[in-house]
């Protein structure tokens, strides 16, 4: 189903994903990618995020839309120069379609139209649904895109749209640098770009409500390393090996894209006695590394001491790969990283965490495991502190 649909540089294959990952890495680079510039840009939507918390009053809040909103704002920023106001009516139906789209695609249903596509088109279900939200996206990048040609300047790209629109313009006439494939390329940065990073930090933080020892030495090293006067930055994450060990385990621990994204294999291939010919569409299990008993003791358990040595500094593991692994590992993983460690640690300097029920009440399980981990719905209350 999903390969009907997102084909900008996700489920494409060949020349077409050459050229669009390329694209994709060396203009996220260009704009700051791994530098000071993207950090500067989360650190100004972290803080923005904190004035929204506080808004909260300290009752309680379901931090769905929330969450959501803060990594939008920074992919909006990549991609369309700009971003959003939290209270932006056009933003909230676009936030409220990409939440909707990603709970229908971990749906049951969605699972049954996978093995057996003939039902898409002759059974009514949520599919359609579907289909409806990423056509009402895809509409909105188009205008987006519009407006761009109509104030495009080709020695001054203000941001992604306008650096594909000047590679279209320079490119031979069977360039894959098309106004389509550039909907569909913001079409897959936003879905990838958003929802992967909030429903993280939303799955994060209600594992924190519900191990709170876990948060208090959390911010014991944020008042160590960064104290209370000054933004989190990049720079400090070298010097707190506890909180880098938690952020790695929330992401082992939620396995939030169990089988990845489909593939397929380029030429014929004989894996383990098996023959699987040529083109063949192959689903990989993240979650038999991510939950590998013989790496991580008590994989169904959440414990930070797996990134951790004797010594408390951080671990690295080779069957750490949330981002998948190999030439087609996640484009935005380093801009994924540092969202996760700024947005969090932001928090956690501004705001202690209480929840509504008795931690040892709250129920970690997701309430969907199908493309997606869904966290179950939860209240938390943003205490400042």
């Amino acid at each position: 189903m999903s390969v009907k649909i997102i084909w900008g540089v996700v489920l494409t294959t060949g020349k077409r994903w050459r050229e669009m990952r390329r694209f994709s890495l060396m203009t996220l680079r260009n704009f700051g990618m791994g530098k000071r510039s993207i950090e500067d840009r989360i650190q100004e939507e972290a803080r923005c995020l904190v004035e929204e918390l506080r808004k909260t009053k300290s009752s309680p809040c379901d931090p769905t839309f929330i969450l959501g909103c803060a990594p939008c704002n920074v992919i909006c920023s990549i991609i369309f120069h700009s971003r959003f106001d939290y209270e932006d009516l056009r933003f909230l139906n676009f936030m409220r379609k990409l939440n909707e789209s990603l709970e229908i695609l971990s749906s049951p249903w969605i699972q049954v139209c996978n093995n057996f596509p003939v039902l898409i088109d002759y059974f009514p279900g949520s599919h359609k649904k579907f289909f409806k939200n990423v056509a009402d996206m895809k509409q909105y990048f188009l205008e987006k895109i519009i407006e761009h040609q109509e104030s495009l300047d080709m020695n001054s790209p203000r941001d992604l749209i306008d650096c594909f629109l000047i590679k279209m313009e320079e490119d031979n006439p069977e360039t894959e640098f098309t106004i389509e494939a550039l909907v569909n390329l913001v079409n897959d940065l936003f879905g990838a770009g958003t929802e992967t990073t909030s429903t993280t930090l939303r799955y994060g933080l209600m594992l924190l409500l519900k191990h709170p020892e876990v948060t208090v030495k959390v911010q014991e090293e944020i008042d160590l390393v960064i104290g209370r006067h000054r933004s989190p930055c990049m720079q400090d994450k070298s010097s707190m090996p506890y909180t880098e060990a938690v952020l790695h385990e929330i992401q082992r621990y939620i396995d939030l894209i169990p089988t990845n994204v489909p593939h397929a294999v380029n030429c014929d291939t004989k894996f383990r006695n098996y023959f699987i010919p040529k083109g063949t569409t192959i689903i990989t299990s993240l979650t038999s590394v991510l939950h590998d008993s013989k790496e991580f003791p008590n994989p169904e358990k959440f414990d930070p001491g797996h990134f951790l040595d004797k010594n408390g500094k951080f671990k690295k593991s080779d069957y750490f790969m949330p981002f998948s692994t190999g030439k087609r590992i996640c484009a935005g993983e380093g801009l994924a990283r540092m969202e996760l460690f700024l947005f969090l640690t932001t928090i956690l300097q501004n705001f202690h965490l209480k929840s509504v029920v008795d931690p040892k009440d709250l129920d970690t399980t997701p309430v969907s495991r199908g493309f997606a981990s869904v966290p179950p719905a939860y209240q938390i209350c943003f205490i400042p502190v």
